[in-house]
């Protein structure tokens, strides 16, 4: 079991949401710690926080993951100022919601550079350092959308279904270097700003499905990762139950949610579109927490979701006698 106190850690979308709850974690583990985002002002906020939270080391270095040339930059910099690379967290993402022709194709595509190449260039750019050390571990945060495709997401999904097969397929490369690790994180929905900040064109206000984990959930299962590497982490109940039912009856699990999801929206207060942070960094939302957890029951999604679970649950052990 590896020991975190002094690890030199690489945290992509470090300044909200998941990535500030991540830092914060392995501050109180003592790491030494390279944070990197878009949003400058609230990245500091965190390098703040982590300093007091006991972290050996931190450095901010300003970063779009949406650039192959500034993940490069950010590989080389934690290696020269540190000395090696432990730990690279693969966290930084976007969403756009709505029918797909209603979606700016422009955002679309910046959806899929941020999830899918941002995740791809950093591996890129830190396994030279890996090789070099015949050592490291690699840690993506994909979620269930890797498992799971949801409707009026599509561009979202087809990222995190990407991400899924490029480590699947970067861990067989990786046969002759054991002690390189990679870890897929996939947790359920999170309690965090990112719906606030999510482009938004479906013509009505968003909120999460229910039930949304506390962000500290994903935090503490990485440490349990860099602690002990595994291949694959589920975070969440719900999140196994998605992954089952999509597995088992994928067309009634993919209608189901289709049919909430417009249920839903032809309920919901109306809002203008907007490309919320796919484009650019926003002000707003950069706690770790987005407030949903106070407010959100189990939703019809999530008990239909469950319940069609059950059935594939008991379907299998009776199949089995």
């Amino acid at each position: 079991m590896n020991s975190i106190a002094g690890k030199v850690i690489v945290i992509t979308g470090a300044s909200s949401g998941a990535g500030r709850a991540i830092a914060n974690e392995l501050a109180r583990e003592g790491a030494s710690l390279v944070l990197a985002a878009r949003n400058e002002e609230a990245l500091y906020e965190v390098a703040a926080e982590c300093k007091e939270s006991g972290a050996a080391n931190v450095h901010v270095i300003i970063t779009d993951t949406r650039e192959w040339e500034q993940l490069r930059h950010l590989s080389t910099e934690a290696f020269e100022r540190l000395g090696h690379i432990d730990v690279w967290i693969n966290n930084a993402g976007v969403l756009a919601a709505g029918a797909l022709e209603d979606i700016p194709e422009e955002v679309n595509e910046n959806v899929v550079r941020t999830n899918l190449l941002g995740y791809i260039h950093g591996a890129h750019a830190v396994l030279p350092y890996f090789k070099q050390q015949k050592q490291g571990i690699l840690i993506n945060n994909i979620s269930v959308g890797g498992w799971f495709p949801t409707p009026y997401m599509s561009a979202y999904c087809a990222s995190k279904f990407g991400l899924r097969g490029f480590f699947e397929s970067l861990k067989g490369e990786l046969n002759d270097y054991p002690d390189i690790r990679i870890c897929d994180l996939s947790p359920g929905f999170l309690d965090t700003p990112g719906i606030q900040h999510s482009a938004n064109y479906t013509g009505h206000y968003l909120r999460p499905a229910p039930p949304v984990y506390d962000p500290r959930k994903v935090a503490k299962a990485i440490v349990s990762l860099i602690k002990l590497p595994r291949s694959r982490k589920v975070v969440g109940a719900s999140s196994a139950f998605l992954k089952l039912a999509y597995a088992l009856f994928p067309k009634l699990s993919r209608n189901i949610t289709a049919g909430v999801i417009r249920k839903y929206l032809s309920n919901a207060e109306p809002v203008k579109h907007t490309s919320g942070n796919v484009l650019q960094t926003v002000e707003y939302g950069n706690s770790i927490d987005g407030g949903w957890r106070t407010s959100l029951k189990p939703s019809r999604l999530t008990r239909s979701l469950v319940m069609l679970s059950g059935f594939a649950i008991g379907w299998i052990a009776l199949s089995k006698k």
